[in-house]
């Protein structure tokens, strides 16, 4: 059984850090691209930061230097470290497992509020 669970969400004041970290189990973790999503109120889901198998970074224009992805294979787990956090990052912070065969694996979502 494949689980994705994520860690580190919160309530922070604007200009902050967070860091947010997902655990795998159930999948060969060092061959999925891994990836955060987010979703506001009443928007859609949207990628925020990948990280393919061979290391590969890219990010959403709005988090362009702020947030910083990573992934540790042998302990199964990806992390997002955000800095500089703005009222406008709240959103639940999913994680996300991609395949090679398009296998698609969420995790449950983590609360992060910006705010003073």
């Amino acid at each position: 059984q494949v689980q994705l669970v994520e860690s580190g969400g919160g309530l922070v004041q604007p200009g902050g850090s967070l860091r947010l970290s997902c655990a795998a189990s159930g999948i060969v973790f060092s061959i999925y691209t891994m990836g955060w999503y987010r979703q506001a109120p009443g928007k859609q889901r949207e990628l925020v930061a990948a990280m393919t198998s061979r290391g590969s970074r890219n990010y959403a224009d709005s988090v362009k230097g702020r947030f910083t992805i990573s992934r540790v294979n042998t302990k199964s787990a990806v992390y997002l470290q955000m800095n500089s956090l703005k009222p406008e990052d709240t959103a639940v912070y999913y994680c996300n497992a991609l395949g090679s065969s398009r296998q698609d694996y969420w995790g449950q979502g983590t609360q992060v509020t910006v705010s003073s």
